[in-house]
């Protein structure tokens, strides 16, 4: 496996789809990569040599990528959440925050069922 910025890729994909294992680099950013590289998007990893590796390595540290991104992204949550906006209220209850509907759906943000009981009828 080849290694980039602290992450395994695989040898046996393709350059375009083997970038995309690092966290902040897409399909389109991994292609823009690799033309400022030069190097074949259809090329195989295993393929590559060390100079295309060194020149993609330099390409990718151009790019806030992996651990500086994750936490960037937590911060801004964070934000959110401290200054009590509507976003940082329903990140903080772990409810959708782009305008879904709740009553049906939504079970990836609120998890499990909680089933409730229902009320028992008065006996005459």
């Amino acid at each position: 496996m080849a290694r980039i910025s602290g992450v395994d890729i695989p040898k046996q994909k393709r350059g375009v789809v083997a970038l995309t294992y690092i966290f902040g680099i897409g399909n389109s950013r991994a292609k823009q990569i690799l033309a400022e590289a030069k190097v074949s998007e259809d090329t195989k990893v295993s393929d590559w040599t060390d100079e295309e590796t060194s020149n993609i390595r330099e390409a990718v540290a151009k790019f806030k990528i992996e651990g500086e991104l994750r936490s960037e992204i937590q911060l801004n949550i964070k934000r959110l959440m401290d200054i009590g906006c509507y976003r940082g209220i329903r990140h903080r209850a772990g409810l959708p925050l782009r305008g879904q509907r709740t009553k049906n759906n939504s079970r990836t943000r609120k998890g499990k069922r909680k089933t409730v009981a229902n009320k028992k009828k008065a006996t005459k």
